[in-house]
């Protein structure tokens, strides 16, 4: 299992084998290396704004929305400017 700053940085063959079953169960392409990125970084900006459960929400929020990850990842960091 990776953890911590290896599973945001390398994604594991595993990881990536759950990302394209789940994808096709879905009926939607697994993220882009770029959208993953994005997603990372969505999920890290809402996490150090709050708490750490509301990564995963904004994600779901943003996908409730409509919104592709970089736009979403645009507004939350308007609503939380970054910390120095």
């Amino acid at each position: 299992m990776v953890r911590g700053r290896d599973y945001d940085r390398n994604v594991s063959a595993p990881t990536q084998h759950w990302l394209d079953q789940f994808g096709a169960a879905l009926g939607v392409e697994p993220p882009s290396d770029a959208e993953r990125e994005a997603i990372l970084a969505l999920a890290g900006t809402a996490a150090h704004a709050s708490e750490r459960t509301a990564a995963p929400i904004a994600c779901w929020m943003a996908a409730a929305a409509g919104l592709n990850v970089f736009e979403a990842l645009e507004i939350a960091r308007e609503v939380t400017p970054p910390t120095p």
